[in-house]
């Protein structure tokens, strides 16, 4: 990072994600331009599955892809609307580098419908994502898990099929939110990345030894012991993501997130927009 220039955000979502109703790509590029970024990253949506949910659990916007009252399956990107309002984007922002992506939730589960989409647009970003857990042959988002399991063992699961998605998929260069579970502890459970060090350790050697990237995601309190972790297990690149799902919070906590990076010992890479490298 040169004087007061934030990295890339390239972890973001617009109205093609089928989980919130306030996405904008015009308006995440104009708050992008706004803060001066390099570049920002769609990485939409995309997900194969269906989840078993308690009824009456969602959140409106998660609620209106129920297909009963115990089921609820994400719509198919509109690849075709989402490439076309890509290209009206980088005609009305010329300064700013816009770049396609999609962030593949579970592809190590759907290996058919993951490669037909990969093939389907040429998509400039691919981040890998886990959201849920299978039990018994039942998908549950890992908030619902929760529910009916104790934390540290949903936990301990979670971590473990993270190193199985490394492992079976190949079709994602970064990976994102490694603390998602952490999101939605319940009421009264404090997380200390420490008492899961076996764990987190494990995944961040399967991902190192893979050479691909590590996402410092904002969304939430970021965790220096992560990346003194990543480094040690020969982690090389990590990368930056806000998860935004509405314009306003593009890029939320970037200045600490590249001071915390560039403190673990990497530099940005040859371009703004690069992963940044040991």
């Amino acid at each position: 990072m040169t004087g007061d220039q934030l990295p890339a955000d390239l972890h973001t979502h617009t109205q093609f994600s089928w989980d919130t109703t306030a996405g904008d790509m015009d308006g995440s590029c104009a708050r992008a331009v706004e803060l001066g970024l390099p570049a920002i990253a769609f990485t939409e949506h995309t997900d194969f599955i269906t989840w078993t949910v308690a009824p009456g659990s969602l959140e409106p916007r998660m609620a209106r892809h129920l297909v009963d009252p115990e089921s609820l399956a994400p719509p198919p990107l509109d690849v075709a609307g989402y490439l076309e309002s890509v290209d009206r984007c980088r005609s009305r922002y010329p300064s700013l580098k816009i770049i396609t992506g999609v962030e593949l939730g579970e592809p190590h589960w759907f290996a058919g419908p993951t490669a037909a989409l990969l093939a389907a647009a040429p998509f400039e970003r691919v981040i890998g994502s886990l959201h849920s857990l299978r039990v018994r042959g039942v998908f549950r988002l890992v908030e619902d898990e929760y529910v009916v399991r104790d934390v540290p063992s949903v936990l301990r699961d979670y971590f473990a099929e993270a190193i199985r998605m490394i492992e079976a998929c190949g079709d994602f260069s970064t990976l994102t939110h490694l603390d998602y579970p952490v999101r939605y502890l319940p009421a009264g459970h404090e997380f200390r990345l420490a008492d899961f060090e076996d764990e987190v350790r494990a995944v961040l050697r399967s991902l190192a030894g893979t050479g691909r990237a590590l996402e410092v995601n904002t969304r939430r309190t970021l965790e220096p012991l992560l990346l003194r972790w990543w480094r040690e297990a020969g982690g090389e690149a990590v990368s930056f993501g806000s998860d935004a799902h509405r314009p306003d919070l593009v890029a939320t906590n970037f200045r600490a997130a590249a001071e915390l990076a560039t403190a673990a010992g990497f530099r940005p890479g040859r371009h703004p927009y690069d992963h940044w490298l040991r």
